[in-house]
């Protein structure tokens, strides 16, 4: 049966339209008209049909236009979004990650489709309520619109299982941490640390990292929790094949790496010194920059997801290869 993955030529989308390709799936990969970078992300994958989401999410329709020849699927896996953190246009924003996830959900429920969808670590804005998927939505002050919009849709989410309203059969969203890996060049500055460092190095020989903007955090020693894509992806598959409870999990490590740790494992891998320049944060960045997160994983673990989590020095490793496997070094 027939996988949709909307976002398909984006970072996460891409990844996981691969994996199911190389199992034998059929897929319909749903994006908006891919530029250049994001077209290579599909090479491959030629043999599958590809809709635009214009067309998918038509202006004013009910549900989405999916194919009327195609088979029920086996899952829906909403991974588009507008992910540009710095965004003002909430407008879009609510048009795209509220109002095209709430179609699919209907679609879904009327359809008797599992459900599963990227939702962010962006939701828990400065950490201050931690970093719990257990934490309730309207809790949680997101620092920028683009996480209000997917605190927002979790919450609607929510909404509707307690109302009684109808629901996909099974369903799930993911919080998704930093996030890295190869397929990141069409995401310019949301593109993760490892992506910018490779840039940094072949422009100015150096990296550069952001003073911190916070008196508890040392230069670069500001912490994330960076998750390499090959574990988001096995969470994501695990919660869709194991008939776990359908809720929201967070997607991560459970570990809080420095960025120093990231850049020292981006320069052992190349074998290289590390050459580090710190330079002032942008103003548009202060006030919403999160200087700490780390998942509690917790809830996947309780549902009996066990595999160690791919930390730095083995996951930058296995990006740069990738990168360079796929000609993007």
């Amino acid at each position: 049966m027939t996988q949709i993955i909307t976002g398909a030529a984006g970072f996460i989308g891409a990844h996981l339209a691969h994996a199911f390709h190389t199992e034998g799936a059929t897929l319909t990969l749903v994006d908006f008209a891919p530029d250049a970078l994001k077209s290579r992300h599909l090479l491959g994958l030629e043999a599958h049909e590809f809709h635009n989401a214009d067309s998918v999410f038509a202006a004013g329709a009910e549900l989405p236009a999916m194919p009327a020849s195609q088979a029920t699927p086996s899952a829906v896996w909403h991974l588009g979004a507008n992910s540009d953190t710095t965004t003002r246009d909430w407008e879009h924003l609510l048009h795209v990650n509220i109002g095209a996830s709430q179609q699919l959900w209907r679609w879904c429920a009327r359809h008797g489709v599992p459900f599963y969808y990227a939702s962010s670590a962006a939701t828990y804005g400065d950490g201050s309520m931690g970093f719990s998927d257990r934490t309730p939505p309207e809790q949680l002050t997101p620092l920028n619109l683009y996480g209000r919009s997917k605190n927002e849709f979790d919450a609607w989410v929510l909404q509707q299982v307690a109302s009684g309203a109808p629901t996909p059969p099974h369903w799930a969203g993911f919080k998704f941490f930093n996030v890295y890996g190869a397929r990141e060049g069409h995401k310019g500055r949301m593109a993760s640390i490892i992506w910018k460092a490779e840039r940094d190095i072949a422009a100015l020989d150096r990296v550069q990292l952001f003073r911190s903007n916070d008196p508890g955090f040392a230069d670069g020693e500001q912490r994330r929790d960076f998750v390499y894509v090959g574990d988001v992806i096995a969470q994501m598959r695990f919660v869709a094949d194991n008939g776990v409870p359908s809720q929201i999990y967070n997607a991560g490590t459970g570990v809080a790496s420095t960025f120093l740790d990231m850049i020292q494992a981006c320069f052992a891998a190349r074998g290289e010194d590390p050459r580090i320049e710190f330079v002032p944060m942008p103003e548009s960045l202060v006030n919403q920059y999160q200087n700490y997160t780390r998942a509690d994983m917790a809830t996947v673990r309780s549902a009996g997801y066990h595999k160690e989590p791919v930390l730095p020095a083995e996951g930058v490793a296995h990006t740069l290869q990738e990168m360079s496997v796929l000609g993007w070094r």
